[in-house]
């Protein structure tokens, strides 16, 4: 937990508690869950599915309050860069596979009757043509 996270969090609890608002109310108003409205006062912000979620919800809590992002941005800057999550890849046997499409082998049906169809038309123009020309 960075000291910046944890001082932001009780810059946000004040100024929440200044506006005589609870926790429910504020999560009411920001759709924003309780528990992540309280990581974030506690700076524990890795409390949260990633770093992008904690950032909107920083962002998105701090306008609800009142307070500027730049503002907030230039007093804690530290707390406003969260270390950068560890991806994990798999690459290996299965990951270029198509997968099954839910329509299964029936897709190929339509291509097959327009395809009939065209042959059919383009037979029947050719005789058309045959016994047009004989007349």
């Amino acid at each position: 937990m960075s000291e910046g996270l944890k001082k932001m969090g009780e810059t946000f609890r004040s100024k929440r508690e200044e506006m005589s608002l609870s926790l429910k109310e504020v999560e009411n108003a920001t759709s924003i869950r309780m528990i992540y409205l309280q990581a974030i006062e506690e700076g524990r912000v890795g409390h949260f599915l990633s770093n992008v979620y904690a950032l909107g919800f920083i962002r998105q809590y701090a306008s609800f309050l009142g307070i500027e992002s730049d503002k907030l941005a230039k007093e804690f800057p530290e707390a406003l860069r969260l270390p950068p999550e560890k991806q994990d890849f798999s690459y290996g046997i299965g990951t270029l596979e198509m997968r099954g499409s839910p329509h299964g082998g029936v897709r190929w049906i339509p291509n097959l009757i327009w395809g009939s169809l065209i042959v059919v038309m383009a037979i029947c123009a050719w005789y058309f043509a045959k016994f047009v020309g004989l007349l």
